[in-house]
């Protein structure tokens, strides 16, 4: 009984973002796991810890950078670790994202649950775990706030997701596709020895090659050129009378010269 948690690489939410000759740039802030998928982490591992799940494997897809965010769930407590990395995933959208991670799950077997993080900070697509429950065939179940029951043995799983009207009871079998709210949980931090024990594991990368990755499978999505938003303008004006009373009658009036209302 496996346990797949995803997770990326993303600029830290503190970093500075500018756009530079159409590109898209942080400076010197280094690249951290994205905030959403520590969510993810920590409760699949509570489930290991708490519910009886037996392996729990940390996925990414990337390039050399991802090891790091990939390092930082291993130091949470996840079990082993894959890196989906290969020339040809540069510059893929989720739909090649989703079908490579579909295959590395296929290829894991034994997999009762995916997690995913609510979405990503750097393209808060919230697409892929859709994406991945779709070509696995199996039921996918969105902001998830809390797991209220999971029995591995009967391939069963009760769920509450969170939406617009409130709260929202969801039964399951297992497998299953899940993405997690913040509410879900606090994550942890990494201890000293899961630091240590993280930078001494070994990853296992895979290529499309060994995924069976399906070429025709191309993304429908690019970026080749990104505009900064044009600097804001306005001026401030103070609107001064006797009493409160013409100061309002005053700025009413300018609105309507101004065709505001």
């Amino acid at each position: 009984m496996r346990i797949v948690v995803c997770t990326k690489e993303v600029p830290d939410t503190a970093a500075k973002v500018e756009v530079k000759d159409g590109k898209v740039s942080w400076g010197d802030a280094p690249l951290v796991i994205n905030p959403w998928d520590e969510y993810a982490v920590e409760e699949a591992v509570l489930m290991k810890e708490n519910k009886g799940a037996e392996t729990v494997t940390v996925v990414g897809m990337g390039t050399e950078t991802t090891k790091d965010a990939i390092k930082h769930a291993l130091a949470m407590g996840c079990d082993d670790a894959v890196l989906i990395t290969d020339p040809v995933f540069a510059g893929a959208d989720t739909l090649v994202t989703s079908e490579a991670i579909t295959k590395a799950v296929q290829k894991l077997g034994d997999v009762s649950l995916a997690l995913f993080g609510r979405e990503t900070s750097d393209g808060n697509s919230s697409q892929v775990a859709v994406q991945v429950g779709r070509r696995l065939g199996w039921n996918t179940l969105t902001y998830v706030a809390t797991i209220d029951s999971i029995d591995f043995a009967a391939g069963t799983i009760k769920v509450e997701r969170l939406v617009e009207e409130g709260k929202q009871i969801v039964e399951s079998t297992l497998p299953v596709v899940i993405s997690v709210v913040k509410e879900i949980n606090e994550p942890r931090y990494p201890s000293f020895m899961g630091i240590r024990k993280a930078s001494k594991a070994e990853i296992v990368e895979w290529s499309a090659a060994d995924l069976a990755v399906d070429s025709s499978v191309k993304s429908k999505v690019s970026w080749p050129e990104v505009y900064g938003l044009p600097a804001r303008e306005g001026d401030v004006e103070i609107i001064e009378a006797a009493t409160v009373k013409e100061a309002a009658a005053e700025l009413v009036d300018r609105l309507i010269e101004e065709k505001v209302i």
